[in-house]
């Protein structure tokens, strides 16, 4: 996780040689920092792949692209609603919710969300190697059946858990504001991600990772509480790590942990 919160989010994601980034809500020079400081060299990003069009997820592709060469895959309404951010020299490849592509050793599986954006979609990433696989489930709106589907079977979860209610309630934004991040259009609370996290849930799920946490009406130690309460009640034995806005986190090797005996006990950050 390259940093994840209200003012921005980048994941990078490697299996071999290949090297993405799902979604790239930094300045591009701020995403060149982030990769130098996981040791990746910013020339070679192999794709970047973006989710939806809000800024959070968008504000650093176009230049990224133009001064690295790096591919973009965009949905093609969420290319035209960032328009703004485009010049014409970058290479767009278009994909559709529904319909895998692969990026090197990487299958993308792209899902559709309810998200309140032009087109806005989650994905699986899948290491055709190992069969490890990644769900990024940011932005959901409300879980829906198909996003059940498309995230069962993940062995290293990203999940939103945006906000707490109470928090919220007392936040410093207008109501319009409020309703909205609450809304089954929004984004999920701690209590909610907790509940998708029970039933995303099974024996090989061995790492979950809390995103997108709001500055002002979340606390990351109250998500990482409520959400792994829920988990060690039901057994969980994995890790469990809040993602920063400011720094990346440490890489995660889910080939690794899907190899040790007994995961172990639940660990916090």
């Amino acid at each position: 996780m390259l940093g994840s919160g209200s003012g921005g989010n980048a994941i990078l994601v490697a299996a071999g040689a290949t090297h993405i980034l799902v979604d790239a809500g930094f300045s591009a020079r701020d995403l060149a920092r982030r990769l130098e400081v996981v040791g990746l060299d910013p020339d070679a990003l192999d794709a970047i792949v973006i989710t939806h069009d809000h800024g959070d997820h968008t504000r650093g592709m176009g230049v990224y692209a133009r001064r690295h060469g790096t591919p973009l895959y965009l949905t093609e309404p969420t290319r035209r609603a960032c328009a703004r951010l485009l010049r014409g020299q970058e290479r767009i490849e278009p994909y559709r919710a529904g319909h895998p592509f692969e990026i090197g050793a990487l299958r993308i599986e792209p899902f559709l969300t309810v998200h309140d954006a032009a087109d806005p979609v989650g994905v699986a990433v899948v290491d055709r190697d190992t069969g490890c696989r990644l769900g990024v489930a940011t932005d959901l709106g409300r879980p829906t059946a198909g996003i059940r589907h498309a995230l069962s079977g993940c062995h290293y979860l990203v999940l939103e858990a945006n906000h707490d209610e109470a928090l919220l309630h007392q936040a410093p934004y207008p109501w319009s504001v409020k309703a909205r991040i609450a809304s089954s259009h929004g984004h999920l609370s701690n209590e909610a991600a907790a509940r998708f996290a029970l039933e995303l849930l099974h024996d090989d799920l061995v790492a979950v990772v809390l995103a997108h946490l709001s500055k002002e009406s979340n606390d990351p130690r109250l998500a990482a509480d409520v959400v792994g309460r829920s988990l060690r009640k039901a057994g969980y034995g994995g890790s469990l790590e809040v993602a920063r806005q400011d720094e990346p986190t440490d890489f995660v090797d889910v080939a690794r942990l899907r190899r040790r005996p007994g995961s172990g006990q639940l660990a916090l950050f």
